[in-house]
C-alpha cells in the first residue's frame, strides 16, 4: 500500500511538472497590444530569453510612458525606432523631435541580454548607445530580416499580429510628421 502510494504521489509530481509547467510558461509570455494611427498591433514578449527588458518595458507601459511617444527614426527596408520616453513624448512638455532619440526613462539602464534570436520581420529588440549596456526605453521592430543585428541587441518581443500597421509608419529621421503610438498596453 505504501509503495502505491508512492507511485501515485510520484505520478502526480510528474503530471504537475510536465503539464503546469508548460502552461506556466506560457503565462509568463504577456501580449503588448500598441495602437497606431492605422490599427492595432500585437506583440508577444519574450522573457525567456530578455526578462529584464520585458520587465522594463512592462513597468513602462503601466505607468503610461509610451503614450504619445513618436517614431523618431524610420528606415525603408530596415526598421521603425520608438520609445524615448523623455523626448519622444509628444504630449509632454520635453517633447523635442530633434532631441527624440537622445533620451530615455527615470529607469536605470539595462544589462545586455544578447541571444542567438533571430532580428526577423517582426522581430522587437532594444535600441541602444555604443555601451551594450545601454538599453532603457527606446525599441525597433524590424521591417525586414536584419539577421546582421543578432547577438548585438536584445530581442524582447515579436510581433504577432497588426505587421502591416507598423510597415505603414511614415520614414524618415526623424521624419517631418512623425507617427506615434497612441497607445500600449498589455493584453495577456
Amino acid at each position: 500500500m505504501i509503495k502505491l502510494n508512492k507511485i501515485i504521489i510520484l505520478s502526480l509530481f510528474v503530471s504537475t511538472l510536465f503539464l503546469g509547467g508548460k502552461s506556466m510558461a506560457d503565462d509568463k509570455k504577456d501580449k503588448i497590444q500598441m495602437t497606431l494611427k492605422d490599427g492595432v498591433v500585437v506583440i508577444e514578449t519574450r522573457p525567456d530569453v530578455a526578462p529584464k527588458h520585458v520587465d522594463q518595458i512592462k513597468t513602462l507601459i503601466k505607468e503610461g510612458q509610451y503614450d504619445g511617444v513618436v517614431f523618431h527614426r524610420v528606415i525603408d527596408g530596415f526598421m521603425a525606432q520608438t520609445g524615448d520616453v523623455e523626448f519622444g513624448n509628444s504630449t509632454n512638455d520635453k517633447f523635442n523631435l530633434s532631441r527624440a532619440g537622445t533620451g530615455g526613462s527615470t529607469l536605470s539602464n539595462i544589462e545586455a541580454e544578447f541571444s542567438d534570436v533571430n532580428h526577423g520581420r517582426g522581430a522587437v529588440s532594444m535600441a541602444r548607445a555604443q555601451d551594450p549596456n545601454s538599453a532603457n526605453s527606446q525599441f525597433f521592430i524590424c521591417f525586414n530580416d536584419c539577421s546582421f543585428l543578432d547577438g548585438q541587441y536584445s530581442v524582447w518581443g515579436q510581433v504577432i499580429e497588426g505587421m502591416e500597421f507598423v510597415d505603414n509608419i511614415t520614414r524618415g529621421e526623424p521624419p517631418a510628421d512623425p507617427d506615434k503610438i497612441i497607445k500600449m498596453e498589455i493584453i495577456d
